[in-house]
């Protein structure tokens, strides 16, 4: 069941550096954002990016439990 707890851990790691990829991604459109319009749709972006990024960490937390109750 290692390949298991390895293999949550890897999905959770990518999840968390997406979630700093979004933070990096809004901070860098607030600060060329020329339009209200324009940092709107920028963080309609990034908001989808981070949920995705919260469900891969979610899924790789579960999976890594799964691994260890199964270990």
């Amino acid at each position: 069941m290692q390949i298991l707890i390895w293999g949550g851990t890897a999905l959770t790691l990518l999840g968390v550096a997406l979630l700093f990829f979004c933070v990096l991604q809004v901070a860098r459109a607030r600060r060329t954002a020329t339009s209200d319009e324009e940092l709107r749709l920028r963080m309609q972006k990034a908001v989808a990016l981070n949920l995705a990024a919260l469900g891969l960490s979610v899924l790789g937390l579960m999976i890594v439990v799964l691994g260890i109750f199964l270990d």
